[in-house]
């Protein structure tokens, strides 16, 4: 589990947790090639070892550094958060329940008008599955944005970003993996969670890497390219296979979007694997059209579910459970109103 904060000076940081709230035993800091990480803002502290299907409970702990010189440093008083909690991930949970929420495009009120209409359980996560900003200006954004607005679920709860075509946009682009956990190759990954196992996709951008919009800045195809060989490796894993459920998630649909660049190539490398895999379900937005589009074989021999944009009447949360009987979708409109339903 990696925790994740900003400080409005350069710290020294590190998490305090445990099983009980009263005794935080127990702590983790950021190590990096033996240099504990320090005089940062953006802090990430990944603590290891953890028990499966767990709660903990935490506080993240910051000192200013004053003065950094080779030979001696001199830190400020320390500041700690509340506690919090969280649960770890459990491949042998018998349920679990989530939230999507997709092209939110820089409206923050969105997540306070559609929180309210999800069920009243505690969700093992939230994923954000691309365009949750429209391009990428300065950290300002991503905290205004999102982090703040987000931050009673996601301290509780762990928050996975699935990257946008628009997060790919803009001066601050590159420095995104600083807020967002990333996998080994980049903004795609797998975990799972209870009997559903994810697959986290980064559908790029929706234009040619030659568009001019993009300056030759870009190389979304070899990296789409790149996915697939690494998607075909992981539908070979035995919890894969062992899974109950089996669910892709990718901004860019490659179905149901048009004949955009970005639609058509993701098709071409990913579809057929899809296939191959037997995957129940794709979890998709990018369209702004909401809706459960249903198998059809030969193309996609499964269902793919679209949520909304960020305009008022077409905004969407899409909610989750599943256990070992069903998996339940249920896309929910900005009136709280359930627009359609999946059971698998």
């Amino acid at each position: 589990m990696t925790v994740r904060w900003i400080t409005n000076e350069p710290c020294f940081s590190w998490v305090e947790y445990g099983s009980d709230p009263d005794v935080l035993g127990q702590k983790a800091e950021s190590v990096k090639d033996g240099l504990v990480q320090a005089n940062n803002t953006v802090h990430a502290v990944t603590i290891k070892g953890l028990t499966p299907g767990q709660i903990y409970y935490y506080r993240v702990c910051s000192k200013p550094i004053e003065s950094f010189k080779p030979y001696q440093v001199i830190y400020g008083n320390t500041y700690t958060s509340e506690v919090y909690s969280f649960e770890t991930f459990n491949s042998s949970k018998k349920k679990v329940s989530f939230l999507v929420f997709n092209d939110i495009h820089d409206r923050p009120e969105s997540f306070s008008h559609l929180l309210p209409y999800q069920s009243s359980e505690k969700k093992d996560f939230v994923l954000m599955n691309g365009d949750i900003f429209g391009h990428l200006d300065n950290e300002d954004q991503i905290v205004k944005n999102l982090l703040v607005p987000f931050a009673g679920v996601s301290s509780n709860s762990p928050m996975v970003f699935s990257r946008g075509n628009h997060e790919t946009r803009g001066v601050f682009a590159r420095h995104l993996d600083q807020y967002f956990n990333r996998g080994q190759h980049g903004f795609y990954y797998s975990f799972r969670a209870g009997p559903v196992y994810c697959i986290v996709l980064d559908s790029g951008e929706d234009k040619p890497d030659d568009n001019n919009e993009y300056f030759g800045l870009v190389k979304f195809d070899p990296y789409r390219v790149a996915q697939r060989e690494w998607l075909k490796q992981e539908i070979k894993k035995k919890e894969f296979k062992k899974a109950k459920y089996k669910v892709v998630f990718s901004h860019i649909p490659p179905f149901y979007s048009g004949d955009w660049h970005g639609t058509m190539h993701c098709r071409e490398v990913w579809a057929d694997v899809f296939n191959e895999a037997k995957i129940d379900l794709l979890i998709s937005g990018h369209t702004h059209v909401a809706g459960i589009h249903p198998k059809v074989e030969g193309l996609h021999n499964y269902p793919i579910v679209i949520g909304g944009g960020p305009k008022d009447g077409q905004r969407t949360m899409i909610e989750v459970k599943a256990d070992e009987q069903s998996f339940h979708l249920k896309l929910i409109d900005d009136s709280g109103k359930i627009k359609e339903e999946l059971t698998l």
